[in-house]
Formats: C-alpha cells, sequence, structure tokens
C-alpha cells in the first residue's frame, strides 16, 4: 500500500502533523500508532499523582485550545482526553492505524520513496515523519539479581494498576519528575516507602490552584479571553530562560528553592540530603507543593547510598544495608539520546539514524538529517526546552514542514534533505550558544548524550525559534527533481 505522508506516532507531534495536513485538505497520509489508543507519553503515563509541570494554558494546541481545563497545572487523564478530543474534533482518528508498529524505513532512491515495514504490512511513503517523541522507551537499571525479586517491579510509565500498596513496603528508585509526583501520591497509603537517590533535585513550588467556574466560562464566551491568558502565561514562561542562557542569573530562583525546602523540612540531616550541589537548572528543575512534606513523613526514608544488588525481597546498598521491599517502582526515565526509533530509520546509504550520529545525535533545524531524504523529526535533536512548552517547539516545526512540502509540490521536486555543510553549521552553532548556558555547568542529567554534547535541548527562546522555523530555506537543502 502507498501513501503519500507516513506519520509515525499518534501523540502531540503525531497529531498536531495529521491535523495540519487535515486543515490545508490533504487527506493522502496515515498515522502507524503501535498501540491500541493514542494520546502517547500521555497514554503511558497513568501513575498515580502524574500531571503536566507546565501551565495549562500553554500545554495546548494553538489551534485548539480547551477553555475548561480544571487546574493551572492539567493531571494526566485531562491531557489525555484533550488529545482523544483533538482527534475526533479535526476528524483524524480514521486515519490512525492502532496495533500497527513500524519495524522499519528505508529509502529507495531508485523510486525516490520510503519503504516502510509495519507489524501489519509492508507500505510505501513519499515523505516520513517521525514524531515517536523523547519520552517513550523507559530504562530499566540492570541491577544484579532484579530477576531474583519476589514482588511486583515495573517502571513508572508501565504503572501496574494491579499491584496492592496499601500498607506494604514500597522502593521507589529515582528523584526526576516522575518521583516528585508518585511520592506523595503514594505516601499516605503505603506501609513504608523508601526513596533511593543518587542525585537530589532542585524542586520550585508549583503555582497551582484549580480554575474557577467564572473563568472557564469567559474562556468560552468573551472572545480573545484565552488567548490573551496564553499570550501571558507564555511571556512569563519564556522570560524565565534567561537563567538557563544566563546562570548568574538563576540566583534568585535558587533562593526561593532552597526556602522551599528549610520550610518543608525541619530535620538537618534530611534537608542535607536533599540540598543539591550544583548550578541549578544543570538538571530538570521540579515543581511541587507536596514532595518535601511527603519525605518529612514517619514512614519515608531517603536512601542516597548506591544500590549493590536486589535480592528476593529487598534492595541491598554499597554500605551492605538491606532495604526491605515488596514493589520496586522505576522512576528511571526514557531512552532521550539513543532513540529506539533511530535504529530502524535507514537513510540513502543504508545506515540507520543510530549508525550516522554514533552516539549524539544532529539534525538541521532539529528537523531534518542529512543523508535521509524526506524525512522529517518531530521534537528531534535540541528541540526539548528547560523552560517552556515543548508543544510550542513541536507547532513551529510542523510550520516549517508544510512550507517544505509547499515547496516540493511547487517545484515539482521529488526529494529534498538537508546540504551536510548546512547542518555542521547548524549544529556549532547550536553548541557554541550551548557552551555559555547553564547546561555546560558540568552536571550529569539525561540531556547529556554518549559523547558528553547536550544534544536534547534548544540554547535559547521558544520565540527564537519559531522565527527561525517560520520559513523554508531551499538554499540550504540539495533538491532531487
Amino acid at each position: 500500500m502507498h501513501t503519500r505522508i507516513a506519520i509515525v506516532g499518534a501523540g502531540f507531534g503525531g497529531l498536531g502533523a495529521a491535523i495540519r495536513l487535515r486543515q490545508r485538505g490533504d487527506s493522502d497520509f496515515v498515522v502507524f500508532e503501535r498501540a491500541d489508543d493514542l494520546g502517547g507519553t500521555w497514554r503511558d503515563n497513568s501513575y498515580p499523582g502524574c500531571a503536566c509541570d507546565v501551565p495549562s494554558q500553554v500545554y495546548s494546541f494553538s489551534f485548539a485550545l480547551k477553555p475548561d481545563w480544571t487546574s493551572t497545572y492539567s493531571p494526566q487523564p485531562e491531557i489525555w482526553q484533550y488529545l482523544r478530543d483533538c482527534a475526533d474534533r479535526f476528524g483524524v482518528r480514521p486515519a490512525i492505524r492502532f496495533g500497527t508498529e513500524v519495524r522499519q524505513a528505508a529509502w529507495d532512491a531508485g523510486a525516490a520513496r520510503w519503504r516502510i515495514d509495519t507489524s501489519r504490512g509492508e507500505w510505501t511513503a513519499d515523505v516520513l515523519i517521525a514524531a515517536g517523541g523523547p519520552l517513550n522507551e523507559p530504562v530499566v537499571p540492570k541491577l544484579p539479581g532484579l530477576e531474583t525479586f519476589r514482588g511486583e517491579a515495573f517502571h513508572s510509565s508501565r504503572w501496574n494498576h494491579d499491584a496492592e500498596l496499601a500498607g506494604r513496603r514500597v522502593a521507589v528508585i529515582g528523584t526526576g519528575a516522575s518521583a516528585v509526583q508518585i511520592v506523595p501520591a503514594i505516601q499516605p497509603v503505603v506501609g513504608k516507602l523508601t526513596l533511593f537517590q543518587r542525585t537530589p533535585a532542585w524542586v520550585m513550588p508549583r503555582n497551582e490552584r484549580p480554575l474557577r467556574t467564572w473563568e472557564q466560562w469567559a474562556y468560552r464566551r468573551i472572545p480573545g479571553a484565552q488567548r490573551t491568558m496564553r499570550t501571558l502565561v507564555y511571556w512569563g514562561m519564556e522570560a524565565t530562560v534567561l537563567g538557563f542562557l544566563r546562570p548568574r542569573v538563576m540566583r534568585l530562583a535558587r533562593r526561593v528553592a532552597l526556602a522551599n525546602l528549610r520550610r518543608a523540612v525541619r530535620d538537618p540531616a534530611l534537608r542535607a540530603k536533599l540540598t543539591p550541589d550544583y548550578a541549578m537548572g544543570c538538571k530538570r528543575v521540579l515543581k511541587s507543593n507536596e514532595y518535601y512534606p511527603a519525605l518529612a513523613k514517619d514512614n519515608v526514608e531517603v536512601v542516597t547510598e548506591g544500590i549493590a544488588e536486589v535480592r528476593p525481597h529487598g534492595i541491598v546498598t554499597g554500605d551492605g544495608v538491606e532495604h526491605p521491599a515488596d514493589v520496586i517502582v522505576f522512576g528511571t526515565g526514557f531512552r532521550v539520546t539513543d532513540l529506539p526509533i533511530a535504529e530502524r530509520i535507514r537513510g540513502r546509504d543504508g545506515r540507520s539514524l543510530a549508525e550516522r550520529w554514533q552516539g549524539s545525535p544532529q539534525a538541521y533545524r532539529g528537523t531534518t538529517v542529512a543523508g535521509f531524504p524526506n524525512l522529517f523529526l518531530l521534537l528531534g535533536p535540541n528541540t526539548g526546552l528547560g523552560h517552556n512548552s515543548v508543544v510550542l517547539m513541536a507547532e513551529s516545526q510542523l510550520n516549517y514542514v508544510l512550507a517544505a512540502l509547499d515547496r516540493m509540490r511547487r517545484t515539482g521536486a521529488r526529494a529534498l534533505e538537508p546540504r551536510e555543510d548546512a547542518q555542521a553549521r547548524f549544529v556549532a552553532d547550536v553548541d557554541r550558544r550551548m557552551a555559555g548556558t547553564v547546561w555546560a555547568t558540568g552536571c550529569r542529567s539525561w540531556y547529556i548524550d554518549a559523547t558528553g554534547r547536550n544534544s536534547t535541548l534548544w540554547p535559547g527562546s521558544t520565540w527564537r525559534f519559531r522565527q527561525r522555523m517560520k520559513r523554508f530555506d531551499p538554499a540550504a537543502y540539495e533538491v532531487t527533481p
């Protein structure tokens, strides 16, 4: 079977691509989704307390504002339902092939099209849009003895809702964005909670409140009211990028975070464990009003010794102490810089993205890759953020992709790909601007790839990125007529 445009993934990026194509009158596209429902990250992550740490007003499509968010920060079920509603509202659900995993996509230079091997048959496509996203493949550390553990063990993004937690001994491994929500959600019901912390996080207060009925009414009834609020929230978030680009500016936020810790944790020994020793912003800054109070409860223990092994009934740390556990929850993140899909996409010379990248993902404007004609990545290398909504970045990329497709249609081009020199200059510019940021101050984080390069984040404002992506720049591309 053949389609003009194949889209991989039905999360924010893939749905956004499908909707924008449909809005333009394009119907010759297919969305391959390996799961049985859409939603991506917001389908997979259903753990207790799961919510977005970006304000609701900017964590949605600009063309599909939602007036009835229940909170200033949206919980997971609402975001997931929002995405499903968007698929129905814009009529793209019929284009989604659920339960269809892309096993390999290879560029056929002779035919100038992609040959796609899926779990439900072979397809060809003129254009391939990879929208799998960076937060879909969980990382579970290979701990010695894990296979001997007799209790339940699962990753936060694969939450086992059948696992009984009430009154049991639960070990949570990791202190990232998932753990900071899971811990306060389950602490009141478990018997004992042991948090294994390698590195403490910087935690800011979360300015969260329910949206009032009159606000929801105003967003529905008053033209421009919600868009005005979205603009105000956007620029408030955007201003915080200065702290990441100029580490000295982060001092005020650092004081706020430390005050937040002092208020919630009175025990000086515990407070010392939870005080980071690296520049704020170097790792992801978290937001929570409940995390620190939960850690101060009598049934919670924070362990900072490294894990040596797992035994049938507990976890042993490097000091020889065994910590009993009935359930292990891994809040250990995702494969961000070594995306599995990179092993499945093969370009003009037969090499995969993974082979080309050699441990350090690179793309022109985070969207196209030299040697991979008619391939567009959504939320690709160096498009992540530490200060604002990645939905804004994905929409900016979609503008660029549509402009590229328009260029191909007008000129009759069969294929296009960025020139090697254009991509190299772009990557060098990103690396140069990254050098002076807080992300380059030396801490260990999931932003850094196997080569030591930050191939995850965009070292600037979303506004600047949006300006660069407004127009397609044909001079940077090689075109097959």
